[in-house]
């Protein structure tokens, strides 16, 4: 089920955002803004870029992808459930007791999460072990790897970018979500990890800039990291939080509350297809 137009892939990530408000809104809780920030990334991977098959999750010979910022997990949950994992009505149980779509992704018991995740900064560590496990038993499958902004001040993230550039991990493609906002504000002025893309290229990564909420961007993006050879690729996408909701766009606030009715009902009105 590979989409290939443009169009229709614009048409899927806002289904994918339509997911992620009715998960947020319906678990009173959530991240929504980072979620949306990532909503196209997330769209052309699952729907364009990765080898997956729903019917078979646990495939040795599955790409990978590995969300590091764990709390943008309703863009993820989304995105799967729209590619097949599991019914989308499933979405309206994100947080509650009972359900398996807890606040952070859990690959024990969500069909498709590879990994895991909440704890910052940890994410990379586990694709670099991913994408040195295919290069050991001679696996084709690549590793994709979602980081936030925020979370890259994590120190742990550059010692892992040491380990993908020391390995020569050219099956593993990094996507920064750089959408220039945490939870205390602009990441300049928290803890500025500026200039991003200069950092990586001197931990010996192939360095890619682009708009990531632009499907066109991303698509290339994705067709050039797949020819670099000998070293790892970084994607620095540079997204809007809240990205197609207009009041959540590049507000702060809506890194970590949900909607009330009043704003839930207006994003919807705003995703209608």
């Amino acid at each position: 089920m590979k989409i290939t137009d443009i169009k229709e892939l614009e048409t899927k990530a806002k289904e994918v955002r339509r997911g992620i408000i009715d998960a947020v809104y319906s678990a009173n809780s959530g991240h929504p803004g980072g979620a949306l920030s990532c909503a196209d990334i997330l769209t052309v991977l699952y729907f364009n870029e990765m080898n997956i098959n729903p019917n078979k999750p646990k495939d040795e010979d599955r790409d990978r992808f590995v969300l590091s910022k764990g709390h943008a997990s309703p863009a993820l949950y989304s995105v799967l459930a729209h590619r097949g994992y599991f019914e989308v009505n499933k979405l309206l149980t994100f947080r509650k007791i009972d359900s398996i779509l807890q606040g952070h992704p859990d690959m024990k018991n969500v069909p498709g999460v590879d990994m895991t995740t909440g704890s910052l900064g940890q994410g990379l560590s586990t694709a670099n072990g991913m994408a040195l496990n295919a290069k050991l038993k001679n696996k084709n499958y690549r590793v994709y790897c979602l980081v936030g902004d925020g979370e890259i001040e994590e120190g742990q993230i550059w010692e892992a970018a040491m380990t993908s550039s020391h390995y020569k991990l050219d099956n593993l493609c990094l996507i920064v979500d750089n959408n220039n906002l945490q939870i205390d504000g602009t990441i300049d002025n928290v803890m500025s990890p500026y200039p991003i893309d200069k950092k990586f290229k001197s931990f010996g990564f192939e360095v890619i800039n682009i708009d990531g909420n632009d499907i066109d961007e991303i698509l290339k993006a994705f067709e050039v990291a797949k020819n670099i050879k000998g070293k790892p690729t970084v994607i620095i996408a540079k997204t809007v939080k809240g990205k197609g909701i207009s009041y959540m766009e590049n507000q702060v606030g809506w890194h970590g509350k949900a909607p009330n009715k009043e704003e839930y009902d207006m994003a919807v009105k705003e995703l209608l297809i």
